[in-house]
């Protein structure tokens, strides 16, 4: 399509526009569509250089646009994906205790939960982490998958998390 403003391109407003003009990809319009429809979003990626792959970072980039995902004037508990959750659930290529020392967890997912998900109006479900799956004994990353089978039997019966500043930085 056309850009709105050619001589000073902005990435936002230029998503943003096309949005409200109907002049988005088909691909990303069927994307949305798959987003409205769903009750839980759940993302499952390796986790790499300490956030979500380059590929699923450019989705939501392309497919969360401001006016279908979020408007500035009604953004986290007010946005306008709120009657969905969603849960992040990653591998990991070192151990738990690894990533111990380089603190509490959840200071990495603050951008994925936080910033995109809980901004745009979406209850976080607590991620679901399986660390080195690749370095584990057989047996460990089949326990691995029970864990996470008896886990998708539960979901709907979870809490969300508290994604305040207060609960992820104390």
């Amino acid at each position: 399509g056309h850009l709105h403003n050619s001589e000073a391109f902005n990435y936002g407003v230029e998503t943003w526009e096309a949005y409200k003009r109907g002049g988005l990809s088909k691909d990303l319009v069927e994307e949305q569509k798959k987003v409205q429809e769903a009750d839980l979003l759940i993302f499952q990626f390796p986790l790499f250089w300490f956030s979500m792959p380059a590929i699923l970072k450019g989705w939501m980039d392309r497919v969360l646009v401001q006016g279908f995902a979020y408007d500035l004037s009604k953004a986290y508990d007010g946005g306008l994906l709120q009657d969905k959750l969603s849960l992040f659930s990653f591998t990991t290529g070192g151990s738990k205790e690894k990533y111990a020392i380089r603190g509490d967890i959840r200071y990495l997912l603050w951008p994925m939960q936080h910033g995109i998900m809980h901004f745009c109006g979406v209850k976080v479900l607590e991620p679901h982490i399986s660390y080195a799956p690749e370095n584990v004994s057989e047996d460990k990353r089949k326990e691995m998958l029970t864990a996470w089978t008896q886990r998708l039997k539960t979901l709907w019966k979870e809490e969300p998390i508290d994604c305040s500043p207060e609960w992820y930085f104390k």
